[in-house]
């Protein structure tokens, strides 16, 4: 097979994903209406937080903002998640693995369709931003690269996603862990600083919790501008998590079809 047929079937699986994610209205609403609700309630509810001694020059609405970026990855790769492991389900998965297609090639196309939904919701979560009153410090190129973040973060979690829905081939299993990352996003940096974490066990874990550093690379395109250690650390922790992620995905899928 030739490097030009398997792009074109990844080219075809990633728009089958692409217009199945765009034909569940209820699938982009959820993904673009609830963070950017959830970001809305947290500014409003939490400002009094950015008056407390050592809390960084911004208002909290600023400093909030990487919050629905995180959440929508979130929910890109649990919508994935679902959508391959429904094609397990109803026995596509089975049928594609008879035919010459590459299992590789579902797996790529399902990860651009996650690629391209995350690329809608950095655009479209700036522009709330922009609505909402946010101050990007970092300028236009600073908005390309929290876009480019949020994208390599949306690939990270979408790997997650269909690892968990190749080992299991369960709908139920892939949404039933959507609780179990939405509480790893709380148990970060995402509404405080780590240095005002005053319990000292909250403080461990958002400092060993990748996400926080997820959340400080956006974080400070936002309020500091150019932080070369913290964009280090934020594109570093999404590289693991993309190569882990998609590694364990591509062993599982070899498992599952073998």
């Amino acid at each position: 097979m030739t490097g030009s047929s398997f792009l074109v079937q990844v080219v075809a699986l990633a728009r089958r994903s692409t217009v199945r994610t765009l034909r569940q209205p209820a699938v982009i609403v959820s993904a673009l209406l609830f963070p950017m609700m959830f970001f809305s309630i947290n500014a409003s509810g939490l400002d009094a937080a950015s008056r407390l001694p050592g809390f960084p020059d911004a208002p909290y609405l600023d400093f909030a903002f990487a919050f629905p970026l995180i959440q929508a990855s979130l929910f890109g790769a649990i919508t994935a998640g679902s959508d391959l492991a429904r094609d397990i389900e109803n026995g596509f998965f089975d049928r594609l693995s008879l035919t010459p297609m590459r299992p590789s090639a579902l797996l790529s196309g399902m990860l651009a369709g996650v690629v391209a939904l995350g690329l809608i919701q950095g655009v479209v979560f700036l522009a709330f931003g922009f609505l909402m009153g946010v101050n990007i410090s970092s300028g236009v190129l600073g908005m390309l690269v929290i876009v480019a973040l949020t994208v390599l973060v949306a690939l990270g979690f979408g790997g997650l996603g269909a690892m968990l829905a190749i080992r299991t081939g369960s709908v139920e299993a892939v949404e039933s862990a959507f609780p179990l990352f939405f509480v790893a996003i709380f148990m970060s940096s995402i509404n405080l600083p780590r240095n005002l974490i005053e319990q000292d066990w909250f403080r461990f874990i958002a400092t060993v919790n990748p996400i926080s550093y997820l959340v400080e690379g956006i974080r400070s395109l936002v309020i500091t501008g150019w932080d070369a250690q913290a964009l280090l650390l934020g594109f570093g922790c999404a590289a693991v998590i993309v190569v882990l992620a998609i590694g364990g995905a591509a062993a599982s899928m070899r498992t599952r079809v073998a």
